[in-house]
């Protein structure tokens, strides 16, 4: 069986995203390609993923263009299952199943599916502090930018117990991988 990993960047002062979902302040910072926690490898080693529904709204909306129309195809071909209680805009060719169920019973379709491979707790924070809250999240993989927001959306509002496994530089990142401590 996989890892259940929250894999995530956040700023020096531990925000996701601003006070409106914006990630602005992360886009065209760069990053090293290769190695154990660079993207291309983490997503390689994913069998399943989530989000919660402003996750994928922020994602939706950066993939349109002036006229609303997608102009990117699905980032994911892994089945995604979005967190949420309205029905989330469609995106065709994305393996997409909206749920309202709690994170354990998701959990276990998500794990099932992934077999040995990895879930993913795409975000945001609070996606994850349930996970963590259930005794279900096994890592946290931060990669840090070198920006300061001030206020937003932090990356995990809960208290945490965590060991470091690894720690890199990755382009303008520190990268840390770390162990939940249950």
């Amino acid at each position: 069986m996989g890892r259940t990993v929250y894999y995530t960047a956040t700023s020096l002062d531990g925000y996701i995203a601003t006070t409106d979902h914006s990630l602005d302040w992360l886009l065209g910072r760069t990053s090293s390609e290769g190695g154990a926690m660079d993207y291309d490898t983490f997503i390689g080693g994913v069998g399943a993923l989530c989000m919660g529904a402003n996750t994928y709204a922020w994602i939706h909306r950066e993939s349109r263009d002036a006229q609303g129309g997608l102009t990117q195809a699905w980032p994911y071909r892994q089945p995604c299952w979005v967190f949420t209680h309205r029905t989330p805009a469609p995106w065709p060719g994305a393996d997409l199943r909206p749920t309202r169920e709690p994170v354990e019973v998701v959990h276990e379709m998500m794990s099932t599916i992934a077999g040995d491979r990895d879930v993913w707790v795409v975000g945001g924070g609070e996606l994850a502090g349930q996970f963590l809250d259930r005794g279900l999240l096994d890592e946290v993989v931060v990669n840090i930018a070198p920006v300061t927001l001030g206020t937003g959306r932090p990356l995990l509002p809960r208290r945490a117990e965590l060991r470091r496994l690894d720690t890199a530089v990755s382009g303008e990142f520190v990268a840390s991988r770390f162990a939940v401590v249950r």
